[in-house]
């Protein structure tokens, strides 16, 4: 079994920074994607940013330029460096690992912008 931890969230003014990050544990498979997706009251869960093993880096429209996706050396750990906050970006930030055969997601960690 596979479990995401994430950490990070919190709250931040306007133009502020936060970094979040997810640690995975157990059996992972070498071959896999991790990302972050996010869900805003009212809305539905949303691509922010993903990254594969090989360290192919895909983004969201709403966030390239401003957000920035990382994996550690180990892979089993990713980060998302997230620069220029905007109220928009208020949502519950899920992590996400998936491979052929899996699909696991962290409990979530709370953003909120606001002055």
């Amino acid at each position: 079994q596979v479990q995401l931890v994430e950490s990070g969230g919190g709250l931040v003014q306007p133009g502020g920074s936060l970094r979040l990050s997810c640690a995975a544990s157990g059996l992972i498979f070498s071959i896999n994607v991790m990302g972050w997706y996010r869900q805003a009251p009212g809305k539905e869960r949303e691509l922010v940013a993903t990254i594969t093993s090989g360290g192919i880096t895909d983004y969201a429209d709403s966030v390239k330029g401003r957000f920035t996706i990382s994996r550690d050396s180990s892979k089993k750990t990713v980060f998302l460096q997230m620069n220029s906050l905007k109220p928009e970006d208020t949502a519950v930030y899920y992590c996400n690992l998936r491979s052929t055969y899996s699909n696991y997601w962290g409990q979530g960690t709370q953003v909120t912008v606001s002055s």
